[in-house]
């Protein structure tokens, strides 16, 4: 008893301690600017924008209805929330595996050993005793019971595991809102292409018109020798040309009805009647909400998986390295039995076996050693890749603000030139009716305004999926986050 006192002791020191080392937290990642971004202009508010439904700032009913489909039908959104499921259960599963596993059982043995005597009878030869070759050499046991085993922790390496578990559990929540997050905008961009193209097929159609008269009008001059005949060829150039741009438009539109009807979890054709008709490019609202980086490494759902992951990496480490430790296991039996089936059925027949084992790896060839090594650098690829996904958040922020400006100044500036195109068609019409010039005069400043409003609205879509751009940088789309593990939990509590 008194040897066994100081390997109880070390035992409980042990159990006291946790193998690995504890996670101290993502590193910090500084900034250029300090208290904002720096590309942002002045119509850049640094309040901290909404998590979720930013696209109805928009303003546009059949996209929010857009929205509410792909995030209620999307199948990559949903294979996002059963991986949430697989994870919460192998969580589930690794806190199950710290306590004993107890399993029922039925046993029959039946042996023959050759020259054993395994029945411990009388010795052969005695009268009314069976001899040697008959029974002495066999044995039968039945039991019906229960059994038992239990692993003691005592580095504390399922407490790591568990560890493990969680932070991978709650990095796939975040991997299911970034699912959401990508999800929302490829709508919004989407939406906003195809407003833009069937704008883009109805200005088209609109100059083909105004120039297969100006094409009817040239022939009539060339037949009338008042004109050359490359002026016609000219003309019938131009005719082709929009045709070819109409024809292009239409394809756009098949092809961008059908991406948003796949992103909502539909087949292609099925939203044609929902987005057949043309409607107004979304604007975004005059400024925009971006808050700080700070808030933004907190936000987006990329960076905190990341983190996540890092977290479980750092478990790992713990669960490597609690294998240089001895292992305590405890098997237990406890059932009804004896050498004749009747035996199980009587309460007189009680066995019980308890098999305490120790184990411990002295000598492993430099497994553990390499398993500690090979999780260490596990460790280090998930910190790089955590500074790398902040990195490439910030350098998406900072674009996406830069472009806006720049886009805002291309609408501006086009807006412009749209005024002076319309005023241009405005005064023509006025000289035509004056006779000062012909239909084709007039024809040409009329396709003029119509290409002007055209590249207006291919700017404005730009700024709007740029606009969107920044709305996805900031990491938001995430409408109904889903509850996450305790923070007790992820210290393996």
């Amino acid at each position: 008893m008194r040897k066994l006192i100081p390997l109880l002791s070390t035992f409980a020191l042990l159990g006291a301690c946790t193998a690995g080392p504890d996670y101290a937290g993502p590193p910090t990642i500084k900034t250029v600017g300090a208290d904002g971004f720096l590309r942002a202009g002045s119509d850049v508010d640094p309040q901290a924008p909404l998590a979720s439904d930013w696209w109805l700032l928009l303003g546009d009913p059949v996209l929010n209805d857009l929205e509410a489909r792909a995030l209620a039908g999307n199948p990559g959104v949903a294979a996002a929330r059963a991986r949430i499921d697989q994870a919460r259960a192998s969580l589930r599963q690794e806190r199950a595996n710290r306590l004993p596993s107890v399993a029922g059982q039925a046993t029959s043995i039946q042996a023959k050993i050759p020259g054993l005597d395994l029945q411990s009878g009388p010795p052969a030869g005695t009268p009314g005793t069976p001899s040697q070759t008959e029974e002495e050499d066999t044995l039968s046991v039945y039991n019906v019971g229960l059994n038992a085993n239990w692993e003691i922790d005592f580095a504390g390496g399922q407490k790591r595991r568990i560890e493990a578990a969680n932070a991978q559990a709650a990095a796939s929540v975040a991997n299911a809102e970034d699912a959401q997050v990508q999800l929302t905008a490829e709508i919004a961009r989407a939406y906003v292409g195809l407003r833009e193209a069937q704008a883009r097929l109805n200005l088209a159609e609109q100059q083909r018109q105004l120039q297969q008269q100006t094409l009817e009008l040239t022939y009539q001059r060339y037949t009338q020798g008042a004109l050359a005949l490359f002026p016609v060829g000219n003309a019938n150039a131009e005719l082709e040309l929009l045709k070819s741009q109409i024809a292009e438009a239409t394809a756009d539109i098949a092809v961008l009805k059908d991406t948003l009807a796949v992103l909502t979890g539909e087949a292609p054709g099925s939203l044609d009647q929902l987005l057949s008709n043309a409607s107004a490019i979304p604007l975004p609202p005059a400024r925009v909400a971006v808050g700080d980086p700070a808030a933004l490494i907190a936000r987006r759902p990329d960076i905190r998986a990341a983190e996540r992951t890092l977290a479980a990496a750092n478990a790992r480490i713990g669960v490597a390295e609690a294998a240089r430790f001895p292992k305590l296991s405890f098997m237990g039996i406890l059932g009804l039995g004896g050498p004749q089936p009747d035996d199980i059925f009587d309460l007189g027949n009680l066995s019980a076996i308890a098999l305490p084992q120790l184990q411990w790896n002295l000598l492993d060839f430099g497994r553990t050693a390499a398993s500690i090594d090979q999780a260490e650098a596990g460790r280090e690829e998930a910190l790089q890749r955590y500074r790398e996904i902040v990195l490439r958040a910030f350098q998406d922020a900072e674009q996406s603000l830069a472009r806006f400006g720049q886009q805002r100044a291309n609408v501006a500036a086009l807006a412009q030139i749209k005024r002076q195109a319309d005023t241009a068609a405005d005064l023509n019409q006025q000289r035509y009716k004056a006779g000062a010039i012909s239909q084709t005069d007039l024809n040409t400043s009329l396709r003029q305004r119509r290409q002007a409003e055209a590249d207006l609205n291919r700017s404005m879509a730009a700024m709007t999926n740029s606009w969107i751009a920044i709305q996805k940088s900031l990491g938001l789309g995430w409408s109904e986050p889903v509850t996450t593990p305790a923070v007790a939990d992820r210290e393996g509590n």
